[in-house]
């Protein structure tokens, strides 16, 4: 049997709830945005402690998801060969922290792309686009100085760290755990595409400026790269310029750390003839 309310009375339940106005949207809103952003703040403090306790094992391990895509772009050539050579000499320099159970190498992409690549696995990816924007050695070597750099710190870590913990915790505010594994895989094929912040950036600049100097005992070309982006127009200039921290500033800031740390410059090696432009 139906129940029917006193006349009035739904009105009167209406007035007792009325709907959210604007202000108390606005407030909730406001809530939430802030939950996520301590999410995050929170995510990349843990990940900023969790990364230097991953053994390189683990990160041969992620390497077997993230290198093999690379390798199929990458083609075996005299190019890589002594593109491995030069980076050989850098890691010469490196403590032997830095060297002990790791295998770096790097995977020549034939790809008009102007990008450099530090991914899981020791692996750096160099495209031929970058390449054929080298002046000299010295210039290039500074690239690779900086991708050490980001294995350094751990960069690449921390990058996938916080892409996998954030859709993490997003999976299981909405219920979804059973894709967890999905997640771990797609974050590590997007490394392609992950962009470190600045001071990430800064740091690795640092690393391959210090890593120039022991390499040649003074530090010509450390800024060539980056002054030539700074003055390039073209789409696959700015896609490298979309990933990385603005070339005015990186060209200012290194300048600043070799005059402080009083590195001479000195005559540019020339670049190797294999690696020169066909």
């Amino acid at each position: 049997m139906p129940i029917t309310l006193p006349p009035g009375m739904a009105a009167q339940r209406d007035d007792r709830n009325p709907p959210p106005n604007n202000r108390q949207l606005l407030t909730l809103l406001g809530l939430l945005v802030g939950l996520v952003g301590l999410v995050i703040g929170l995510v990349g403090v843990v990940i900023n402690q969790l990364v230097w306790w991953i053994p390189p094992s683990v990160e041969r391990q992620l390497g077997a998801i993230a290198v093999p895509p690379f390798e199929r772009l990458a083609e075996p050539s005299a190019r890589q060969t002594e593109l491995n050579r030069l980076l050989d000499r850098l890691e010469a320099e490196l403590s032997v922290e830095l060297r002990q159970g790791r295998d770096y190498q790097v995977l020549y992409v034939p790809e008009p792309t102007v990008n450099a690549l530090a991914i899981p696995g020791d692996r750096v990816i160099i495209y031929q686009g970058l390449l054929e924007q080298m002046g000299s050695e010295n210039e290039l070597m500074m690239v690779l100085g900086h991708e050490l750099g980001h294995f350094a710190h751990r960069d690449h870590l921390r990058s996938l760290g916080r892409g996998v913990m954030l859709r993490v915790a997003i999976a299981s505010v909405l219920g979804d755990l059973g894709s967890l594994s999905q997640i771990a895989v797609s974050g590590i094929e997007r490394l392609s595409q992950a962009r470190f912040s600045q001071g990430q950036e800064r740091q690795a600049d640092e690393f391959g400026l210090e890593l120039l100097y022991q390499t040649y005992g003074h530090v010509a070309g450390a800024t060539d790269f980056f002054a030539r982006m700074r003055e390039a127009r073209g789409r696959s200039i700015t896609d490298f310029m979309a990933s990385h921290p603005a070339p005015p500033e990186r060209v200012k800031r290194l300048e600043q750390l070799i005059e402080r740390r009083n590195y001479s410059v000195e005559a540019l090696a020339p670049l190797p003839s294999v690696l020169q432009g066909e």
